[in-house]
């Protein structure tokens, strides 16, 4: 089976990375790693731009897709032939929104979701806070992938 990792990836941490890799050892199709269009959200770099520096960091990895969409994710999902959605969460905080949005996709397309927990020395990490450390030219290496 193949899973979906969708997401606005802005930027795309070593946290996500984590749950890439991971994700990799369960999914004998592989992730397809999926940069959604969020009208909703004010991104720092074009989509593009992700797409290409995610292309980039799993250059060379098998089971890794890269791309791009702008429909419903669930849509998307079956467009790509991936049988689960999956996502991290690094708090309840987040796995109670997850959980909300995945009893939603379940009910309008049958698609589930699989939860992976965040390793607990990347909690803390989030595109957000990534985001704000670099809008203070604070050197943000360590929570980016190589």
């Amino acid at each position: 089976m193949k899973a979906l990792f969708a997401g606005s990836f802005d930027p795309f941490t070593i946290g996500h990375d984590s749950i890439v890799r991971r994700a990799l050892r369960l999914f004998d199709e592989g992730v397809t790693i999926a940069i959604g269009y969020n009208c909703n959200k004010t991104s720092c770099s074009d989509i593009e731009e992700r797409v290409d520096a995610i292309r980039r960091i799993y250059n060379g990895v098998a089971g890794v897709e890269v791309a791009a969409y702008s429909c419903l994710t669930t849509d998307f999902a079956r467009q790509c032939g991936a049988g689960v959605l999956l996502r991290g969460v690094r708090s309840v905080k987040d796995f109670e929104y997850e959980r909300d949005l995945a009893d939603i996709n379940r009910r309008i397309s049958g698609i589930d979701t699989v939860i992976l927990p965040a390793e607990p020395d990347m909690a803390m990490i989030s595109s957000s806070m990534v985001r704000e450390l670099m809008r203070y030219s604070k050197d943000v290496s360590e929570f980016l992938p190589r």
